[in-house]
């Protein structure tokens, strides 16, 4: 398995980070653990949403403060997918999101790198003085459950909300 790395995302990073948006887009309407960058037209747009959103001064209304990252396959420098920690929970995230929301383009599945990408959040978690982490999954999401187990989550209950069910973990760090 090849090693991952998180960064932040940044314009050097912009013609990638379309090509991402674009394979994601073509079989999803949502890219998880992007925080929201299938909303935006521009990469520069996103760029300062993110800015908005990683302080809780500037956070649009009805969120959180997040931190969103780029997992990066080391050997040459590709997304393989994004994660957005959430640096607490409201209401909502309590039920469904959680602290972390990740991603891998479909190119890249069933490689571990969202098990690696969740571990590493764990480590940013750890120094936001995060103890207790949340993930959550659709209950139909056997890949995304294997990964979060992996990382040491624990089931705590499925939760339905508009229609949908969702698995809830904790991992204590």
């Amino acid at each position: 398995m090849e090693k991952i790395i998180l960064v932040k995302p940044n314009l050097s990073y912009a013609d990638e980070i379309q090509r991402y948006k674009k394979e994601f887009l073509e079989d999803e309407p949502i890219i998880n653990g992007s925080a929201g960058l299938e909303r935006f037209s521009t990469v520069e747009d996103w760029l300062e949403e993110l800015k908005k959103r990683s302080n809780k001064d500037t956070v649009p209304e009805g969120l959180v403060p997040s931190s969103t990252y780029l997992g990066i396959r080391k050997k040459d420098n590709y997304i393989v997918g994004m994660i957005d920690i959430r640096h607490s929970l409201n209401d909502f995230l309590l039920q469904v999101g959680g602290h972390i929301g990740c991603g891998v383009r479909k190119s890249e599945r069933k490689k571990g790198y969202a098990k690696q990408m969740i571990k590493l959040a764990l480590e940013k978690c750890k120094e936001l003085k995060i103890e207790k982490v949340l993930i959550t999954c659709n209950d139909d999401n056997i890949a995304s459950e294997k990964s979060i187990i992996a990382c040491g989550g624990e089931l705590e209950d499925i939760r339905t909300v508009d229609g949908k069910n969702y698995k809830r973990f904790w991992i204590e760090i």
